[in-house]
């Protein structure tokens, strides 16, 4: 039996508008692009089938729906000092941005591939 290496982290998510942009970018690639430049090692981006926000509003996606009015998720699997560095850059830029923070166990496992 293989056992995987665990470390410690923290799990930060942000919520932001499809089709929002900030410097001519989507946003979300935008946040990609600053934590690759940070040697942050994964960046994941997730659409939502639906959802609703403070204002009750709810969207969801439909076949011949247009895209840019769902939310998607911006997570990134990052150290303490990783998570400081985006959330000064976010606040630097001046973005008005939802996000949660939950500490995460995380490892790779060794397996015979």
């Amino acid at each position: 039996m293989s056992m995987s290496t665990r470390n410690q982290g923290v799990y930060l998510r942000f919520f932001v508008h499809e089709n929002r942009q900030h410097h001519g970018k989507l946003l979300y690639e935008w946040l990609l692009e600053q934590a690759k430049d940070m040697d942050i090692p994964r960046g994941m981006v997730f659409r939502t089938i639906a959802d609703f926000g403070r204002r009750k509003v709810m969207h969801e996606q439909h076949f011949f729906e247009l895209a840019g009015e769902s939310t998607v998720r911006v997570d990134f699997l990052v150290t303490d000092e990783e998570r400081d560095q985006l959330l000064q850059l976010v606040d630097a830029e001046m973005l008005n941005l939802p996000y949660t923070l939950s500490p995460v166990e995380y490892g790779v496992t060794r397996g015979d591939h």
